[in-house]
C-alpha cells in the first residue's frame, strides 16, 4: 500500500516538522501484519512529498489475528485486499503519524493549525461499485471537506486492455488544509471506503471515530453513510455513533425523526416545510436570554452546551460579556472549542489582543451538572437545554441541587421534549433518542417544574416551543426559573 503527501508550502521541507519524519532519513515501523516505512522521493524549498509504503505479510496478519475473529484463511493469500488501502493503511497512519495528528509541532507551532497546500494520491483505493459511481461516491465524501477529488480507474490488467477496469481507483486529492486535519480524515475515511476492516470491531470502535471525526464528521452531509461504512454496517455501533455525533452538531433527537416536522406531520405534504425544531427550541432559549437581558443580565452559562451551537448565538449579543459552556463529553468540549475557535490551535492563530478579548469572555470546560462544581456560580442565567432527560431520574436531586441550590444563577432555562407529544410523530416507539432516560408528559413536567420553584425559591413559568396542539401540546416544554 502506498501513500504520498506532498506540499508547495515554502518551505515545503517543513513538511518534515509537521510529520515528525526526517527528510534525509528512512525510517521503518513494524507492525503486527507487516512493516511501514517512510521516505521523501522529493524534499526541496518548492516542493517535499512524504511517502508512506505499508507492505503487509499475510502470514503475520493471520497469526496477529484476535481469538474470536473470523479466518480469511486462504483468501489472506490469493486477495488483491492487501495492496489496496485500507484499514491496515489506516492502522498504519495512526500509529506512524501520531504526534502530527494530534496537532503538535514544537519545532513550527504556528504552521501545525495552518491550512496549507496539499497534494494526498492513493494509487489504489477500493470504493465499491466503481467507475463512476465509485467516484461519485468520492466527491460527495472528500468535497464538503475542502478537497478537489480527482479519481481514475485501475486497469484490472494494464496488458490486456479488454479486461477494463478494476474496482479499485486512483485517488488525488489537492487543496488547503490543516495537515492534521487531513490525516484524521484519512484515517476514517479509508475504512469507510473499504467497508471491510481486517479486525474485529468492539464497541472502542465508536469512541475512536469520534476521536478522529468529531470535529469535522458531525457536521458532515454524509455523516451517516461514513459512519455506517467505517462501522462496518454494525447496526448497534452505528446507532451509538450517530447518537452521539448528533449531540456533537447539537442536533435534537426530535430531528431523529424523519420524515416529519415539528408538528409531526409528513414533510412535503399540504403544507411548507417548517424550520427544525432544534432551530426553534435555540429561537425560543434565545428569546428568553434576550428578555434577560434587556433586565440586566450580563453573563451566561450553557450547562451542557453538546457542538456549541447555541454559544454561538449567544456570542453574537454584545449584551452577554461573559459566556461559559460545559458538557460532560470532552469530546463536546472539544467540538465546542474548535466550533466557537478557542481551542489553543484556533487562538495561536489569533492577534494577541484578540485571543486576549476571548479568553477574557468565553469559556468551555468539561463538567457534569450533577457534581458540585464552583465554575457554575456566578452567572446571572444557566441554560439547561435538552440535558435532563439524559439523567437517570435518581440522578435529578443531585441536579438540583447544584444548579438550583449551589450555583444560584439568577435564571435558568430549561427545555426538555412533551412526552405527550410522541403521538404525533409516525412509527415512534420509545423515547425520541436512544440516550434519554425518561420523557416527561405535561403533568410530569408541571410537577417537576413547581417543586423545584418551592424548595429552592425561584418562580417558575413554563412555555412551549413549536406548534402547539390543542390536544397533546406542542413538542418541546420550557421552564423559565427565576430566582426571587
Amino acid at each position: 500500500m502506498l501513500l504520498t503527501v506532498s506540499t508547495t508550502h515554502r518551505p515545503a521541507t517543513d513538511l518534515g516538522y509537521l510529520l515528525f519524519k526526517h527528510p534525509d532519513r528512512v525510517q521503518e515501523f513494524e507492525q503486527s501484519f507487516g512493516s511501514a516505512t517512510v521516505f521523501y522521493p522529493e524534499a526541496t524549498e518548492e516542493r517535499c512529498t512524504a511517502a508512506l509504503v505499508l507492505d503487509v505479510d499475510p502470514v503475520r496478519l493471520v497469526r496477529s489475528r484476535p481469538q474470536g475473529t473470523p479466518d480469511f484463511s486462504l483468501a489472506q493469500y490469493v486477495n488483491d485486499r492487501p495492496y489496496a488501502a485500507s484499514s491496515l493503511l489506516a492502522v498504519a497512519i495512526r500509529r506512524v503519524f501520531s504526534t502530527a495528528r494530534s496537532g503538535r509541532c514544537d519545532a513550527r507551532p504556528e504552521l501545525a493549525g495552518t491550512p496549507i497546500p496539499l497534494e494526498v494520491r492513493l494509487p489504489a483505493v477500493p470504493c465499491r461499485p466503481g467507475g463512476e459511481a465509485g467516484r461519485e461516491l468520492l466527491r460527495r465524501i472528500f468535497e464538503p471537506l475542502g478537497w478537489e477529488v480527482d479519481a481514475r480507474d485501475v486497469p484490472l490488467d494494464e496488458t490486456i486492455p479488454d479486461w477494463g477496469p478494476s474496482r479499485y481507483l486512483d485517488l488525488t486529492l489537492r487543496g488547503r488544509v490543516v495537515l492534521a486535519d487531513a490525516l484524521n480524515q484519512l484515517h476514517v475515511l479509508l475504512p469507510a471506503l473499504d467497508q471491510a476492516k481486517h479486525y474485529w470491531q468492539a464497541p472502542d470502535e465508536v469512541d475512536k471515530l469520534l476521536r478522529s471525526g468529531g470535529d469535522w464528521l458531525a457536521t458532515h452531509p454524509e455523516r451517516d453513510l461514513i459512519t455506517r461504512r467505517y462501522l462496518g454496517r454494525r447496526r448497534a455501533l452505528a446507532r451509538e455513533a450517530l447518537a452521539r455525533l448528533e449531540e456533537l452538531d447539537g442536533r435534537s433527537a426530535a430531528e431523529v425523526e424523519p420524515e416529519t416536522d415539528d408538528s409531526g406531520r409528513p414533510e412535503g405534504q399540504g403544507e411548507p416545510a417548517r424550520p427544525p425544531l432544534n432551530q426553534l427550541r435555540r429561537e425560543a432559549v434565545l428569546g428568553v436570554l434576550d428578555e434577560l437581558a434587556a433586565a440586566g443580565a450580563t453573563s451566561v452559562v450553557d450547562l451542557g452546551c453538546g457542538g456549541g451551537q447555541l454559544l454561538a448565538d449567544v456570542l453574537a449579543r454584545p449584551a452577554y460579556a461573559v459566556v461559559a459552556g460545559t458538557d460532560v463529553s470532552a469530546v463536546g468540549v472539544l467540538a465546542t472549542q474548535r466550533r466557537l475557535r478557542v481551542d489553543e490551535r484556533s487562538l495561536r492563530r489569533t492577534p494577541d489582543r484578540q485571543a486576549d478579548a476571548l479568553r477574557a469572555r468565553i469559556s468551555v470546560f468539561q463538567a457534569s451538572v450533577t457534581y458540585t462544581d464552583e465554575r457554575f456560580a456566578g452567572y446571572d442565567a444557566a441554560v439547561l437545554m435538552e440535558v435532563v432527560e439524559h439523567l437517570d431520574p435518581e440522578r435529578l436531586p443531585a441536579l438540583e441541587r447544584v444548579v438550583f441550590g449551589e450555583a444560584r444563577p439568577g435564571a435558568v432555562v430549561v427545555t426538555t421534549p412533551n412526552a405527550d407529544h410522541n403521538v404525533r410523530y409516525p412509527g415512534l416507539t420509545g423515547f425520541r433518542h436512544p440516550d434519554h432516560r425518561f420523557e416527561w408528559s405535561r403533568e410530569e413536567f408541571a410537577a417537576w417544574c413547581d417543586g423545584v420553584a418551592a424548595r429552592t425559591g425561584y418562580t417558575v413559568e413554563r412555555r412551549w416551543v413549536g406548534e402547539v396542539d390543542p390536544e397533546v401540546g406542542a413538542p418541546t416544554q420550557m421552564g423559565v426559573f427565576r430566582r426571587g
